[in-house]
């Protein structure tokens, strides 16, 4: 009897002092010298071209990098609205008399492009036998898009 009444105690004793440990207040924190930074800005609700939407195009040379052809394109929306779901359709051709589609490739950009934003979007075609021209495609969820091509954005 007289042990369980010695333990009982030592174990409130014992959950006594890890439990003022646990509770202890520390001292307060040094105040900063460093302002607050701002908080961010929101972003701003842009409404999505409907319709024909125009872009100005950067379009480098193709190169053969391994077993593709490789296009990179830089791509700047000057229209008023947002353009969603930006879309590169690029075909290659053969040198016959009747052109015949070789190869091709697909890409897409699924952020909308903010009016003056420029995007890097890039094309790789499997490198066909025969592969000599090739063709772009460009449109939007909305629409068509109207490429003009520049040698640098205004």
């Amino acid at each position: 009897m007289f042990r369980s009444a010695v333990a009982s105690a030592l174990a409130v004793v014992f959950s006594a002092g890890i439990a003022a440990g646990a509770f202890a207040q520390s001292k307060p924190a040094a105040p900063t010298t460093a302002a607050t930074p701002e908080p961010a800005a929101r972003a701003k609700w842009v409404a999505p071209i409907k319709g024909d939407a125009t872009v100005q195009m950067i379009k480098t040379n193709s190169k053969h990098v391994g077993k593709e052809i490789v296009t990179n394109f830089k791509i700047k929306n000057v229209s008023a609205g947002a353009i969603a779901l930006f879309r590169i359709d690029e075909y290659w051709y053969d040198n016959g008399p009747k052109p015949q589609m070789v190869t091709g490739d697909t890409q897409r950009y699924t952020k909308p492009i903010m009016p003056g934003e420029v995007i890097e979007m890039t094309t790789r075609s499997p490198a066909k036998p025969g592969a000599s021209r090739s063709q772009w495609s460009f449109s939007h969820a909305n629409g068509k898009i109207v490429p003009k091509v520049v040698a640098k954005f205004d």
